[in-house]
């Protein structure tokens, strides 16, 4: 049975489990707290840089590269399959890296996680076409889709509790925030390098198609080694030292002893996994609808040049990436619960009005959908780096947190993306923004049932 936390509580502690030990105070100035908020959102930049170009690429070069026998459309629906793909995998990595950052620690599960991220993208900016190596080709790409899935699964609860559970009372949506503005940067330098390369070589010539496209991959390995660099030099977080000192003065066959993060986070705090993944769902939907399929929406059906698309991507990830700001700092002031709704609340209206704005063929009209679009998710993003971290014992909360945010990918992040353009080829724009329309009300509705946790302790 399920064990609801009331307003204001801690988490629910297993039944013949007891709290651990009161963490040491973080420290709220100096260097240290500085350089964890820096690390993290350096972190989480590389983890989502190395994610986003893979969405950029199947928007604007995989259809060609590892689909050339499908046709358009076809190619387009089995590039964003294999887009897909990660966001199946998040939840498995999120299990795996979950238990271990509950077990061994957050900093040395991330270490593991910016590697996996930072190898997989560096092959696939080596994978040949289908020209090369046939059939063989999209199926390499798959697997190592899979792997970037894998990774950002466990990457994005533990960058995230990495500062929330240093953060002072009070500031915890400010020192969470630092985590989050990742894929904004990320996004930005996504849209950038793919601009560089495209003007430097002509994004419709054969140089763009055969090698051009994949620098940004090869350039994520740079990223890696300054990521690796600065976890290496962070200390790990107070609450689970502390954690593990009760774990390892507990007797043996209590339940700090003898059960898994996993099953501990299933057993006790269900209805908050899955309401977080519901609250959280229009949130992906709208990130990788505005970064990956509009991308594709623009250039292939509205007929705009990809340089233009991928600057409007660079102003757009600009805007939201304030938005994420304002709204974690607002979070501090009136409770995460209350801004998600906020959220939750325009997404319902602005998608039903989004495509039918698309469809003037306006530039100006696609400027501010992706410009809206993005900005509506970061109102909910900002506030979610300190909801999740908070709503979890400590004891399991890098599984929790990792869990919740990792099903709502799975349900606003794979599904829609990979939905659009048959509903778009058979329906028209009008019938995609009825999906996220009613995605944005079951968002609403989960966001509704949550518990504030604002003056939550960790």
């Amino acid at each position: 049975m399920t064990t609801v936390s009331t307003p204001g509580s801690e988490p629910p502690v297993a039944p013949g489990s007891r709290r651990p030990a009161a963490a040491p105070a973080p420290t709220t100035s100096g260097p240290g707290i500085r350089r964890v908020a820096i690390a993290s959102c350096m972190g989480t930049t590389i983890e989502f840089y190395d994610f986003f170009i893979y969405g950029t690429a199947a928007a604007l070069v995989f259809p060609t590269v590892f689909f050339p026998a499908l046709g358009a459309t076809a190619g387009t629906v089995a590039a964003f399959a294999t887009f897909a793909v990660a966001f199946i995998a998040r939840p498995v990595g999120a299990m795996l890296f979950g238990h271990f950052g509950d077990r061994i620690g957050r900093k040395k599960t991330l270490v593991s996680t910016l590697l996996l991220m930072g190898v997989s993208t560096l092959l696939i900016g080596l994978l040949p076409g289908a020209d090369t190596i046939g059939v063989a080709a999209p199926i390499i790409l798959v697997l190592l889709r899979f792997a970037q899935g894998f990774a950002v699964g466990g990457e994005w609860a533990g960058a995230t509790l990495l500062t929330a559970e240093y953060a002072p009372p009070g500031k915890r949506g400010l020192y969470a925030m630092f985590p989050q503005l990742g894929p904004a940067i990320a996004f930005a330098l996504s849209s950038g390098t793919f601009l560089f390369t495209g003007l430097a070589l002509g994004d419709t010539n054969e140089a763009f198609l055969t090698y051009g496209w994949r620098i940004p991959f090869l350039f994520s390995i740079v990223l890696v080694a300054i990521g690796l660099y600065m976890r290496l030099a962070i200390e790990e977080t107070p609450v689970f030292r502390a954690e593990e000192a009760a774990r390892a003065a507990a007797p043996t066959g209590t339940a700090e002893k003898r059960t898994l993060p996993f099953l501990d986070a299933l057993r006790y705090q269900t209805k908050e996994i899955l309401l977080s993944a519901g609250a959280l769902a229009i949130m992906f939907a709208f990130f990788y609808m505005g970064t990956a399929y509009l991308t594709s929406y623009a250039t292939k059906t509205l007929g705009f040049s990809r340089p233009f698309v991928l600057v409007v991507g660079i102003v757009s990830s600009l805007v939201f990436g304030a938005a994420i700001v304002l709204s974690a700092l607002y979070s501090d002031r009136v409770g995460r619960r209350r801004v998600i709704m906020i959220s939750c609340g325009f997404s319902v209206v602005w998608a039903l009005a989004l495509f039918p704005l698309l469809d003037t063929g306006s530039p100006a009209a696609f400027v501010i959908g992706m410009i809206v679009t993005l900005s509506i998710f970061g109102i909910a993003y900002g506030p979610c780096g300190a909801l999740l971290p908070e709503m979890f014992h400590t004891r399991y909360r890098y599984t929790g947190a990792g869990l919740g945010y990792n099903l709502a990918g799975v349900l606003g992040g794979a599904i829609p993306p990979m939905l659009a353009a048959p509903l778009a080829a058979s329906y028209g724009g009008i019938a995609i923004g009825l999906m996220l329309a009613v995605l944005g009300v079951l968002s609403l509705v989960c966001t509704r049932a949550l518990v504030e946790t604002r003056d939550r302790a960790l």
